[in-house]
């Protein structure tokens, strides 16, 4: 068996150890200083609304303009209530929202049917003259558009969406439609509603 001989040369290609402090490997060299602190994470930011927001219950809710429509609602109602919430600050165009869906800006007949034809319940777009003979008479359990010759607006769920401030204790600025309370008398209008709604 060989014997290796111990010298104090360094073997090749190895580095000799440096004085203490150096920098070097060895004996004496300093430990390198500790990472820094991971600063905490912050907070999460808090997410835009819900394109789809809700609330508990059978009763929609308007919070800062905004529809919430009721999880216990059929998926129709909420489906309308999201409609209504996309064009809520759309301005008011005469005859907007019946040569196509998505306009520039709705009259109320037109926000009417842009709402029905976003939860399925409507084909065509229909003036407010038209919906005095549409759906069923009188008033529904989800919805009812109320209705004459010169205006139609929808009541969902417990709040209305309308292009007219009527009745409105605290109007939303701007014209177009937008989210309400009920209204106190209908009596000026015609009842109709969506089949089964």
């Amino acid at each position: 068996m060989a014997a290796l001989a111990l010298t104090g040369a360094p073997a090749a290609g190895a580095v000799a150890a440096g004085p203490p402090g150096s920098g070097g490997a060895g004996v004496g060299a300093p430990t390198p200083p500790p990472a820094p602190p991971v600063p905490p994470s912050p907070p999460p930011v808090s997410p835009l609304p819900s394109l789809h927001p809700t609330v508990p219950g059978v009763t929609a809710e308007i919070i800062n303009g905004l529809a919430y429509a009721p999880a216990g609602a059929p998926i129709q109602v909420q489906r309308a209530i999201w409609a209504g919430d996309r064009i809520r600050f759309k301005p008011y165009v005469y005859a907007g929202g019946h040569a196509k869906w998505n306009d520039v800006g709705y009259d109320c007949s037109g926000s009417v049917s842009y709402i029905l034809h976003a939860a399925g319940l409507l084909k065509i777009s229909k003036d407010s003259s038209d919906f005095m003979t549409w759906g069923q008479s009188g008033a529904g359990q989800w919805m009812t558009v109320y209705t004459n010759p010169g205006h139609a607006l929808i009541e969902i769920a417990g709040i209305r969406l309308d292009t007219s401030a009527e009745q409105d204790p605290h109007p939303a600025s701007g014209s177009g439609p937008r989210w309400r309370p009920l209204m106190t008398s209908t009596a000026e209008y015609m009842a109709r509603h969506p089949v089964g709604f």
